[in-house]
């Protein structure tokens, strides 16, 4: 598996990835979201590929100098081998090269069923942050 930047190539088939495992509301919201840091910084936006199909994205921002993990998806069909934990630690990596004071997690009700990853990964819930409305990728 193979974890890069977002390439314009990859536009169709992350956007079926998402519209598959995201609730239409969820799918909404991320789309936007997507749509904005795109415009504004693309290296946050890192994919997973398997061969050539492309298993996950994580869209993350950078706001006020803190790096937030904003949004992650990963195909049903490549859960539990290790994907998330992988486009998590790369863009870990990023934020790290950008010097950020701090890392969170955007935390939602659409985030809440990957909080556990998180925490596996070292995160503790003060690094969740619930106020997550006025990040920049969201309010706009």
């Amino acid at each position: 598996m193979n974890v890069r930047s977002f390439q314009l190539s990859d536009y169709q088939p992350l956007t079926a990835l998402l519209e598959e495992v995201l609730s239409e509301e969820c799918y909404g919201l991320t789309m936007e979201a997507f749509a904005r840091q795109l415009s504004w910084d693309s290296e946050l936006v890192l994919v997973a590929v398997e061969q050539t199909e492309i298993v996950g994205m994580i869209i993350g921002t950078i706001d006020q100098n803190k790096g937030y993990y904003y949004r992650i998806a990963v195909s049903p069909h490549h859960r539990s081998k290790g994907v998330g934990k992988s486009l998590i630690s790369g863009l870990r990596q990023r934020f790290q090269q950008r010097g950020v004071s701090k890392i969170l997690i955007a935390a939602d009700e659409h985030n809440e069923p990957v909080l556990p990853l998180y925490e596996a990964m070292g995160y503790a819930t003060t690094d969740f942050f619930r106020s997550f409305q006025k990040l920049s990728i969201v309010a706009g």
